[in-house]
Parts: structure tokens; C-alpha cells; sequence
């Protein structure tokens, strides 16, 4: 996981030896079938199993705190990639039909201004960091629309990302409570054979 650097040494091997996988940066959990084997491919007891299962939990948690930061920042980005794009069809219709356009536009938060639109050629686009161009209107239209394919795609890798640390996390949730329950199961099994013997 990029968020720890000590999160690929501490990867335990999956049941069976084969390699654990990960997408973009994000570990694979692995099933755990066997608990015992398990544990002794990690080589570490219960204890510190369990702490290590919980660390990866807390793991997976800060990194969907981050994608969901990002899906929500792209999900508000698509509309108004769209109502850009929508406000330069409408300047490009309206071009060399004399007709003028009245229309309000956002000046700051909450704070709109009326303006008139005579025949116009180009656009100004905020491209962010304060920074602002002006483009014509086909050149407008072309950077909007590879802005906001680029957009649908990365929520798209997105979307992706999260459904597969979902299931990571519910992997190791199960990982989690195999372990516990043999732990429970051998601590048990002692105690009946300890109560045999006395």
C-alpha cells in the first residue's frame, strides 16, 4: 500500500504460495482455507496475526478515505465540464445569426452579473491555479470534451479501485474472525485436554 513503507514487508504469503497481487498500489488480501498453515507461513502467533490484520484494516480504510475524496471531486467536476460544453454549443449556435445572447453569469459564490453576448469567435476557459485562456470555440469544445472523457475515465478506475478494496476489506474481516475463532477453537481444545489429565 503506498501509504506505508512498511506495508510490503509485512504482506503475508497467500495459502497455497502464490503471489499476492494488488491493483494500483493497493494489496491483495489473501483467503486464509487453513488457519494453521497460515500462521506459519507468516510465522508470527495469533497476537501479532491479528494486530498485522489490523493494521492492513486501518490501511484499507485511509486509502478509501482517499478515493472517495476523489470520486466526489470528479463527480462534481463532470457537471460542470458539461455545462461548460453546453454554454460553448450555445455561443457556437448563436455565432453569425446577429441575434444577441443575455445571460447571467456566476461572477463569485453566489454572486451573479447580467451580460450581453454579441457574435463572439472565442471563449475564455479557467484551466485552475488562477491561470485563464481564451480559445475558439472549436478549440474550446475539443479541450471539454477530452477533459471530460478523461474525467469519465478516471471515475470510472475509480469506481474499480473501490469495489476492489471492498472486497479486500471484507477478506481480511474474515481473516480477522478465522483466526480468532481457531484461536477460541485451540484455546479450548487445551483447556478439555488439560481438565482430562488433572
Amino acid at each position: 500500500m503506498a501509504t506505508s513503507s512498511s506495508a510490503s514487508s509485512l504482506s503475508p504469503p497467500q495459502s497455497g504460495g502464490a503471489m499476492v497481487a494488488e491493483r494500483r498500489g493497493i494489496p491483495a488480501a489473501s483467503f486464509v482455507e487453513d488457519v494453521q498453515v497460515y500462521l506459519n507461513q507468516l510465522g508470527l502467533d495469533v497476537n501479532s496475526t491479528l494486530a498485522f490484520l489490523q493494521e492492513r484494516l486501518q490501511q484499507y480504510k485511509v486509502v478509501e478515505m482517499k478515493l472517495l475524496a476523489q470520486q466526489r471531486d470528479l463527480q462534481a467536476k463532470i457537471p460542470d465540464i458539461e455545462k461548460c460544453l453546453d454554454v460553448v454549443s450555445t455561443l457556437q449556435a448563436k455565432k453569425g445569426t446577429g441575434e444577441t445572447l443575455l445571460t447571467d453569469f456566476e461572477v463569485s459564490e453566489g454572486i451573479y452579473s447580467r451580460a450581453r453576448i454579441d457574435d463572439t469567435d472565442s471563449v475564455c476557459l479557467w484551466l485552475g491555479a488562477n491561470v485563464m485562456l481564451e480559445y475558439s470555440c472549436e478549440e474550446a469544445t475539443s479541450l471539454l470534451q477530452k477533459n471530460l472523457e478523461n474525467a469519465k475515465a478516471s471515475l470510472e478506475v475509480l469506481v474499480g479501485d473501490l469495489q476492489f478494496l471492498r472486497d479486500q476489506v471484507t477478506i481480511t474481516q474474515v481473516t480477522t474472525a478465522r483466526v480468532y475463532n481457531w484461536d477460541v477453537h485451540q484455546r479450548r481444545v487445551r483447556q478439555a485436554s488439560t481438565s482430562q489429565d488433572s
